[in-house]
């Protein structure tokens, strides 16, 4: 039986924009105390940061109560399925970087959305280049790579590390987001991304969508 109702998503999700932590965790441990516990709690924290997101693009939420939303589910999550529990084994192995550029807002809802859907991710940092972050990426063995990027000539430098990743003969999913993306839909396929995320709850979607063939 599912734990989970359309009541508690909405108390959730209110608990979330509040930073109202202790709520948050109450909620979250009945939709984990269900038979299929990961399944609900995940579809909890996932439709609820969807719809904070899609607040923020309308500008009803601040983006600061993005960040802090997505840390509160990431904790939660994680001592729900910790980092080495082996239902993490089925997933995509995700890298994530920030390219050239260094600020860490961005990258750091990505990641906080990601973990609290119960991804896992390496993590490059900022101000990485593209020959360095392609290299590393081929090493690692990265399936789906996601980039964020604030000014439009990091942006434009994905073209480069596109090349770089074909040339190595990887076959890498390129994910990016940032501000220059969203001001030119047209952008992140002329530098040869495989998609584009308007925000951080949009990468577990795209994610899914690569894995099943539709992206």
């Amino acid at each position: 039986m599912d734990t989970m109702t359309d009541d508690s998503s909405t108390a959730f999700e209110q608990a979330l924009l509040t930073l109202d932590r202790a709520a948050a965790q109450a909620l979250f441990a009945r939709a984990a105390s269900g038979p299929d516990p990961l399944r609900t709690a995940v579809r909890l924290v996932g439709d609820s940061l969807e719809r904070i997101g899609a607040g923020w693009e309308r500008g009803t939420v601040a983006l600061s109560q993005v960040y802090m939303g997505g840390r509160i589910c990431e904790d939660l999550v994680g001592r729900l399925l910790p980092p080495g529990d082996p239902r993490r084994t089925s997933q995509p192995r995700l890298g994530l970087a920030v390219l050239e550029d260094h600020h860490l807002l961005g990258s750091r809802i990505l990641a906080a959305t990601l973990r609290a859907a119960g991804y896992e991710l390496t993590d490059y940092g900022h101000g990485i280049g593209a020959a360095e972050l392609a290299q590393r990426a081929l090493a690692d063995g990265i399936e789906v790579l996601l980039v964020s990027t604030l000014m439009l000539a990091s942006a434009l430098r994905v073209r480069d590390l596109s090349a770089l990743l074909r040339g190595g003969g990887s076959k890498i999913k390129l994910v990016v987001g940032g501000a220059p993306f969203i001001f030119d839909e047209r952008l992140w396929r002329e530098v040869g991304a495989d998609a584009m995320g308007r925000c951080g709850t949009d990468a577990a979607r795209i994610i899914e969508q690569i894995r099943g063939g539709a992206a």
